[in-house]
């Protein structure tokens, strides 16, 4: 006899994927302990710790008692400190109440997307995407509809493809995810397209779920430009970001919604129903991390576009690779068709065998539904440059032994 709690469980639930780099992180974890040098290019966070003037402020909080619940949106210091950074970044007129503190960037995301979107309703989601998007739709009955990105080769990169964004609109469509810098292709959407995207929203009257968790991560090439700059961004904008990249605090879970005050009122309604509150001490110290010193984030980002640089130089060396050279985020994904098709292969059976054959975990290109990535894999270069070369060069190891073994067949 089945059991109730197995018998009764949604079926939604059971189809839901999980998110790809937390299953090959444990893998690699799993080789690590077995004694292999495993160089991890899977995971999406910064390797640099969170900085110490951010870690004192929570360690202030903590001994000054600073542990029960706060306002669910926040305490006003922090939401009072967002506004004001984004207002001074981005020229932008946001209000403090119309910010919510939230326990992650994901939190944040599965809020917006559960005050919208019931069962029938449609959501846009730019492909290869961050799974997060499609997974909370489909856990609330609603239908993720896939229209990938235009691959324009090494040299450009990919592209919003704006016309076939239109052309998938229903009348069910009520949101279009726009996450820019883009996870996982590593593309700054260049003003014009957002031109483009900011005016088909508000011609067809849908909203615009807006991620930009990544914005600090933006290198010398690129012209990106906030969503919220636009000056009807109340009107077209559910606006998603956090503190987990950009200060190195994946573990801490802050990120924050920004709505009109209208909506505002009524998402609190929401949020307090799913998590009470974000941690108390940890606000504390998302203070500090937007008032206090950004020399350590410049220098990170410096950093990073300096490994960017290596990460590229090195896979263009690599048969079957076209690699576009990333314009924000911390994530390479380079074009392997030529590669799968040389070696008879799918990228999943690809990505297994660099594994377990040299030690280098990347993800394949199908962790980011729909399948839009069956021919590119990721590469994140939140490692050091040493590393990435090792890795690099294990890769190219791997390519030429294979290609070899099969010329000989």
């Amino acid at each position: 006899m089945s059991s109730p709690t197995l018998a009764r469980l949604k079926p939604v639930v059971g189809e839901l994927l999980g998110e790809a780099a937390f299953a090959y992180l444990a893998r690699a974890n799993e080789l690590a302990r077995q004694g292999r040098d495993v160089i991890n290019f899977g995971i999406g966070q910064p390797d640099l710790p969170t900085p110490e003037h951010i870690r004192e402020a929570a360690k202030r909080a903590l001994d000054q008692g600073f542990t029960g619940y706060t306002e669910t949106a926040g305490i006003p210091e922090l939401r009072e400190a967002i506004a004001e950074y984004l207002n001074s970044r981005y020229g932008s007129d946001v209000r403090p109440d119309e910010v919510i503190v939230t326990t992650g960037a994901k939190t944040a995301i599965f809020v917006a997307i559960a005050a919208y979107l019931g069962p029938g309703d449609e959501i846009i989601v730019p492909e290869p995407s961050y799974p997060a998007y499609p997974e909370v739709a489909k856990l609330l009955g609603a239908r993720p509809v896939y229209v990938p990105l235009r691959w324009e080769g090494e040299t450009r990169g990919f592209s919003l493809d704006v016309e076939a964004l239109e052309r998938a609109l229903s009348p069910r469509t009520k949101m279009i995810v726009i996450n820019n810098p883009h996870n996982p292709s590593g593309t700054v959407f260049p003003p014009e397209q957002l031109d483009e995207i900011v005016e088909l929203a508000r011609r067809r009257g849908v909203l615009l779920l807006v991620d930009e968790i990544y914005d600090n991560f933006v290198y010398r090439e690129a012209r990106f430009r906030s969503l919220l700059s636009y000056g009807d961004w109340r009107d077209v904008v559910i606006y998603v970001n956090g503190f987990s990249k950009t200060f190195s605090m994946t573990g801490w879970r802050l990120g924050y919604l920004v709505v009109r005050r209208e909506v505002a009122e009524k998402l609190k309604r929401l949020a307090v129903n799913v998590y009470s509150c974000a941690t108390s001490f940890a606000q504390k110290a998302a203070v500090e991390a937007l008032r206090g010193d950004w020399g350590p984030v410049r220098r990170m980002v410096a950093l990073f576009e300096q490994r960017r640089d290596v990460m590229v130089e090195e896979l263009r060396r690599v048969p079957g690779f076209e690699v576009a050279r990333p314009l924000g985020a911390f994530y390479a994904f380079p074009r392997v068709r030529r590669l799968l098709e040389w070696l008879g292969t799918d990228v999943e059976a690809l990505v297994d065998k660099l594994l377990y054959a040299k030690a280098v975990a990347v993800l394949p290109g199908t962790a980011f539904p729909d399948k839009a990535g069956r021919d590119y894999v990721r590469l994140s270069f939140a490692v050091s440059a040493d590393r990435i070369r090792e890795g690099v060069r294990r890769i190219r190891e791997f390519v030429e032994e294979a290609l070899a073994a099969r010329s000989r067949r």
